[in-house]
């Protein structure tokens, strides 16, 4: 059983790094932005003055419409246009992982009060800890940690190299 649990565990890992590193890496410093830039002190406090059950329906409405961008994004990926369905399926995604997030934040204290949302979320924070924590996680981000070293150091030689041509 060990045997067979284990690459099961390696490929939920790796899924879970790429999702996270793609999007959520790109979408947290986006909503960051977002709330720097446009904070919308009003907005704010009418969303955080909702009850439980009503921020629930909010937070629900970024998924469900941005959800359908996905089967958008294969339609065109199967007609041929690929660039188009990628574009699409990543600003979809982002768009999606921004509002949520920023909602989340805004009204987590309010859906932790609905007892399935807690439930589920209390499972889900379980089984992101768990993959955190398996070897294969802890393998891609060894791995992801070198390559963006070895990103920086190229892009210094690159500096240094550029800048030494320049000079007279």
């Amino acid at each position: 059983m060990r045997r067979l649990l284990k690459p099961i565990a390696y490929l939920a890992a790796a899924i879970y790094f790429l999702a996270d590193v793609l999007f959520v890496a790109v979408a947290r410093p986006i909503g960051r932005w977002f709330a720097a830039n446009f904070p919308m002190p009003r907005l704010r406090s009418w969303i955080r003055s909702l009850p439980p059950y009503p921020c629930l329906a909010l937070f629900s409405v970024p998924v469900i419409l941005l959800e359908p961008v996905k089967m958008i994004a294969a339609y065109m990926a199967a007609t041929g246009q690929f660039i188009w369905a990628a574009a699409t399926f990543v600003v979809g995604e982002l768009l999606k992982l921004v509002l949520v997030e920023r909602l989340f934040e805004l009204t987590k204290n309010k859906l932790m009060k609905i007892p399935a949302f807690a439930w589920v979320y209390g499972h889900y924070a379980r089984a992101k800890a768990w993959v955190k924590e398996t070897d294969a996680w802890k393998a891609l981000r060894s791995l992801s940690g070198s390559i963006r070293e070895r990103i920086k150091e190229l892009r210094a030689a690159a500096f240094h190299h550029r800048a030494s041509r320049q000079l007279p």
